[in-house]
């Protein structure tokens, strides 16, 4: 894993639907320690897309306050991640002449830029250009072609964009939080970062990040992404599910789902019963819990069914040999697992972020998958220094503050 300098600090911001998680990590000689964590409910999105700034902005300043508490120090700029259904994924391809016979930096810029020469629409944005492989004089497999000798050379990128104005109101978002974007990267890419292993990438693996608002798919194969697409589809979904067909408040809906929630009918003893309020705070209803197994796993079959479609339609269900990695808050669910193999027809695990160390115990959850991801994916971007440490005492701050203040009138 290549690192930034020793002591840099990176901040993952990851702003989901159903919650905004902000998580600090130091880059140290012996890896990536993750030294705090916050999260907040969130309540200005709608899947994946941002519908309220206010309420967004004042649940990013929750989410970051604390973790400037557990890390003690102070958040200046975080790498956010974007999701939601405007997310479109395709590959693309760009040939260039090497100009002195050896491919140069140069060379290599340019056929990143020939290869992303396509017609974008004006209210779309480019978010990533992954490279693939490189082929010269036809000899394809190329990682890196720095330096070796040739006289064609090709690049196959994968590009993702994005609608212009949700990505301009996330990073508004952040700016309104008091917080810089050092860069918004793709929530599903993110947790790639954290969750995959390199056998997997290389051997060809499905990932899928299960959220509150959406269900991203990335596959990827021969060490880099070949696929990707959002689903509008989530764990509100079932939530609402429950709320609708057990005539209970969103919230209780939450907690049932949380507490009893079951993918599959079939792994729910008869006799279960479950405690479910009413709408209007009535006499709370007994009810088996087999229902709930009942509302929940045909929503549930429904996402992978569309997911798998998905697979299918990309042109790489071939490639996954590792089969599919489910990460994600939503992967939490019992018996989500054992559903998808039965659908997919293929491997699944559940994703946890690993190669980390510092709050391990935390962290160690799929619903933190995206945030360790995207500080996985700061420490290997080289980052600037991003974060100053809180000053002593507070009459420092106040000198350091009225000197700066003093400097924009001069």
């Amino acid at each position: 894993m290549k690192m930034a300098k020793k002591n840099d600090l990176i901040v993952g911001l990851d702003i989901g639907t159903t919650k905004i998680c902000a998580v600090v990590g130091e880059v140290t000689p012996e890896g990536l320690d993750i030294v705090g964590i916050g999260t907040h409910p969130s309540v200005g999105l709608r899947k994946g897309v941002v519908v309220n700034i206010e309420s967004t902005v004042e649940s990013i300043k929750r989410a970051v306050e604390e973790a400037e508490l557990m890390a003690g120090c102070e958040i200046n700029s975080v790498y956010a991640g974007i999701a939601g259904g405007h997310i479109q994924g395709f590959n693309s391809h760009g040939v260039i002449a090497i100009k002195n016979r050896e491919v140069s930096q140069q060379d290599i810029d340019r056929v990143i830029d020939a290869a992303k020469a396509v017609a974008i629409p004006f209210d779309r944005e480019v978010i990533h250009i992954l490279p693939q492989e490189y082929i010269i004089n036809e000899q394809g497999g190329i990682q890196n072609p720095l330096g070796m000798s040739g006289v064609r050379l090709e690049a196959k990128v994968h590009i993702v964009t994005g609608a212009v104005t949700s990505a301009q109101n996330i990073v508004k978002c952040c700016n309104r939080a008091g917080l810089d974007v050092c860069d918004i990267v793709l929530e599903s890419l993110a947790s790639a970062e954290a969750v995959l292993i390199p056998e997997e990438r290389q051997l060809g693996v499905a990932l899928v990040d299960l959220g509150g608002g959406t269900s991203d798919l990335a596959i990827f194969a021969e060490n880099s992404i070949r696929h990707s697409s959002v689903l509008a589809l989530g764990g509100n979904n079932l939530t609402h599910d429950i709320a609708v067909g057990l005539r209970t408040p969103l919230e209780e809906a939450e907690k049932i789902k949380q507490r009893y929630g079951c993918a599959v009918t079939g792994m729910i003893q008869k006799d279960e019963t479950i405690q479910v309020p009413t709408v209007g705070g009535g006499k709370a209803r007994v009810l088996s819990r087999q229902i709930l197994g009942e509302i929940l796993e045909p929503r549930v079959e429904e996402i992978c069914f569309l997911l798998q479609r998905e697979l299918l339609r990309s042109g790489y269900s071939d490639l996954v040999a590792s089969g599919l990695v489910i990460t994600g808050g939503s992967a939490m669910l019992p018996g989500l697992a054992e559903l998808a193999e039965q659908v997919f027809d293929l491997p699944v695990r559940s994703g946890l972020p690993s190669d980390i160390r510092g709050l391990v115990d935390v962290v160690k959850n799929p619903m933190y998958a995206t945030g360790v991801g995207l500080v996985i994916y700061g420490a290997n971007s080289k980052p600037k220094k991003l974060f100053r440490i809180r000053q002593n005492n507070i009459f420092n701050r106040l000198v350091e503050r009225m000197r700066r203040w003093f400097g924009d009138i001069v």
